[in-house]
Order: C-alpha cells, then sequence, then structure tokens
C-alpha cells in the first residue's frame, strides 16, 4: 500500500514538472498575441468603468438640480397671511 501511495506521489509530481516545462513553451509572437488581447481586454473594462461612472454623475447631478429647483419654487411661492 505504501509503495502504491508513493508511486501516485512520483507520478503527480513528473506529470507537474512535464506540464510545466511545455506551458514555458510559448513562442515570443504567442507572448506577443497575449499581451495585445490583455491590453484591449483592459481597454474595455476601463472604457465601461468610465462610461457608467460618467452617466452615474450625470444622473445625480440632474437629480440634485431638480430637488433644488423644487426649494427654489416652494421658497418663491407667496405665503398665506396668517390672521392675527
Amino acid at each position: 500500500m505504501k509503495q502504491l501511495i508513493r508511486h501516485a506521489v512520483l507520478a503527480f509530481f513528473v506529470s507537474g514538472m512535464l506540464l510545466g516545462v511545455s506551458a514555458h513553451a510559448q513562442s515570443a509572437g504567442q507572448d506577443m498575441k497575449n499581451a495585445g488581447h490583455d491590453t484591449a481586454h483592459a481597454t474595455k473594462k476601463t472604457t465601461h468603468k468610465v462610461v457608467r461612472g460618467t452617466k452615474k454623475g450625470v444622473h445625480k447631478t440632474a437629480h440634485a438640480t431638480k430637488r433644488g429647483a423644487r426649494k427654489v419654487e416652494r421658497k418663491t411661492q407667496p405665503q398665506p397671511e396668517q390672521p392675527q
């Protein structure tokens, strides 16, 4: 049983080493392609976040403007005279 576990562990480490070696065997061209794709993805994400932030800011500004306009409207309406 112990020998079976040892062989399994040894096989696991050997397969891991072989996979590690083959993963590093990329060409420089493929590395450049990956970098280009990563840059494009980052640009799209950043643009999306900027658009969402701008839209959120515009909506907050519009809401605050409406609120301020209502306040001014209430203050400029004639007050009913109170009997003395």
